[in-house]
C-alpha cells in the first residue's frame, strides 16, 4: 500500500518554515504499514497543487495533503480540491457548529470568514477539528483516498491520530511492517557497508537495510515487510544479532533511541552517574541528556569553562597547565575531567576543549582541532582529533565522538 504526502505553503518554499509534518505523517503511516512513494511541497498555487495531485494518484493509494485551509485569502487548498474532483462547495453543518463552539468559547464574534471555513467540496466527508476552525476532509474517489488537513502540526497531529489511521485502517487491508534499529558510532558509513557487506546480500527480498548516517554516528535500520507480525520480528532479530556480532564494540543500542539517551538508560541500570566539562561545545552536551525525562537520576550537571579563570575555579587546572600547554591540549583536558568527577562527586565524566572555529586556529591548532577525555575512579582516557571548519558540525561531533568514548569506557568496566 502506497502513499504521497503533500504539503502546502510558500512558507515552506522560502525557508521561513520547516516541513517537519510530512516526517511526522512518514512515520505513522510506516507504523500501519503504509509505504510513503514520495513527499512533495508546492506553492499556495491552484496550477502547482492540481498538478500534485494529478501526479500522486498516478503514483499512490493515499494521497495525504496539509496546508491551505485557513481563513485568508491565500488559503485555496478547498476550492482547488473541489475543482479537481468537478464538484461544487457546500456548508457542512458539523464544521459550522465546530466553529461556533470555539468562538463562542473565547467569546469571540463569528465573521463572514470563520463562517466560510465551513464551506467543504460536496463529495468530502468531514474530519471534525477540536483544535482548531479548519476541518479536516476525507474523499474516497475511485479506489484512492485523499486526505486534506490543516498544516498546523497540533491539529494536523490529532486529525491523524484520532480520525485518519482508524478510517485508513478501516478502509484497506494493510501489510505489517516491523523495524530494527541498531546505533553505532564511531564508524563510518562506508566503512560498516564493507564489513557487513555479506549479511545484506544474505537479506530476503522482504528485508531491507538502510544506513541513515549523521555526524559521529551511523543507524543500521533492517525493515520486513509481510502478513505475519511474529514471524518478522523473528527474522529480523535473526539478522540484526549477525550485524551487531560483526560490527562489535561499535554498536552503542539495538532500540531506537538517540546515543545519549541509551547512555542514561545504561547509567540507570547500574546505578551511575556522569558529569560534564565543556569548553567548546558551550553547555551542549548537558543539553542532549537533560532534554530527556528522567535525566536527573543519572546527569549530575557540569561545568561550562571558556575562560582560563573558569577552568581553574570550577574544575580544579592548575594554572601552569593552562600557560604551559594551552586550552587545548591533552594535560588541560586530562585535569578538567579528573576535576569533574572530584568537584561534582560523579562516578564518570566527560570532558572536552578544542577550537570550534571559525576563527581561533594556529598552525598547531587548527581549526577543528579537539580533545576529548572520559573518566572514572580508576581510568582516564584522552584523545585528540581534527574535525572540520564548521563551528556547528564540530560542536556536533564533538559531543557524539565523547558519548561514544563514555560508552567504551562503561562497558570496559562492566
Amino acid at each position: 500500500m502506497l502513499a504521497e504526502i503533500i504539503t502546502i505553503g510558500d512558507e515552506i518554499l522560502i525557508g521561513q518554515i520547516v516541513d517537519t509534518n510530512s516526517a511526522w505523517i512518514a512515520q505513522q503511516l510506516n507504523a500501519i504499514g503504509v509505504r510513503v512513494k514520495q513527499i512533495s511541497s508546492v506553492s499556495d498555487s491552484k496550477e502547482h497543487i492540481l498538478t500534485a495531485l494529478s501526479e500522486a494518484k498516478n503514483r499512490a493509494n493515499i494521497i495525504i495533503i496539509t496546508g491551505g485551509l485557513g481563513p485568508t485569502k491565500d488559503d485555496i487548498t478547498k476550492k482547488t480540491i473541489a475543482e479537481y474532483f468537478n464538484v461544487g462547495m457546500v456548508q457542512n453543518q458539523q464544521a459550522l457548529d465546530n466553529v461556533a463552539k470555539i468562538f463562542a468559547k473565547y467569546n469571540r464574534p463569528l465573521l463572514e470568514v470563520n463562517i466560510k471555513q465551513a464551506e467543504i467540496p460536496a463529495n468530502c466527508e468531514v474530519i471534525v477539528n477540536h483544535n482548531g476552525t479548519a476541518p479536516g476532509m476525507w474523499f474516497n474517489v475511485d479506489g484512492k483516498v485523499y486526505v486534506s488537513m490543516p498544516g498546523v502540526p497540533h491539529e494536523m497531529m490529532y486529525m491523524v491520530e484520532e480520525s485518519v489511521i482508524p478510517k485508513l485502517k478501516a478502509t484497506f487491508k494493510l501489510p505489517v511492517i516491523t523495524h530494527k534499529t541498531i546505533l553505532t558510532v564511531g564508524e563510518g558509513e562506508s566503512f560498516l557497508a564493507e564489513k557487513i557487506a555479506d549479511i545484506e546480500d544474505s537479506l530476503p527480498s522482504h528485508i531491507k537495510l538502510a544506513y541513515l548516517p549523521k555526524l559521529g554516528s551511523v543507524r543500521l535500520r533492517l525493515s520486513a515487510y509481510g502478513e505475519n507480525e511474529e514471524t518478522l520480528q523473528q527474522e529480523i532479530k535473526l539478522y540484526a544479532d549477525q550485524i551487531m556480532m560483526r560490527v562489535g564494540r561499535s554498536v552503542v543500542t539495538d532500540v531506537d533511541v538517540p546515543i545519549e539517551k541509551a547512555i542514561l538508560d545504561e547509567m540507570a541500570d547500574k546505578g551511575l552517574t556522569l558529569s560534564v566539562a565543556e569548553s567548546c561545545t558551550g553547555g551542549y552536551i548537558s543539553h542532549l541528556f537533560t532534554q530527556h525525562a528522567g535525566s536527573s537520576q543519572v546527569f549530575l550537571g557540569g561545568a561550562i569553562s571558556y575562560s582560563y579563570d573558569l577552568k581553574e575555579s570550577m574544575l580544579g587546572v592548575k594554572n601552569e597547565t593552562l600557560w604551559s600547554h594551552g586550552a587545548v591540549s591533552e594535560e588541560t583536558v586530562t585535569e578538567m575531567v579528573e576535576g569533574a568527577l572530584i568537584n561534582l562527586k560523579s562516578d564518570y565524566a566527560i570532558a572536552v576543549t578544542g577550537v570550534a572555529g571559525p576563527g581561533g586556529g594556529s598552525d598547531d591548532k587548527p581549526v577543528g582541532t579537539v580533545w576529548i577525555a572520559v573518566a572514572n575512579k580508576n581510568k582516564t582516557v584522552a584523545r585528540k582529533f581534527t574535525f572540520g571548519k564548521k563551528r556547528i558540525q564540530n560542536i556536533e561531533r564533538t559531543a557524539i565522538t565523547g558519548m561514544g568514548m563514555l560508552i567504551n569506557l562503561l562497558r570496559e568496566n562492566s
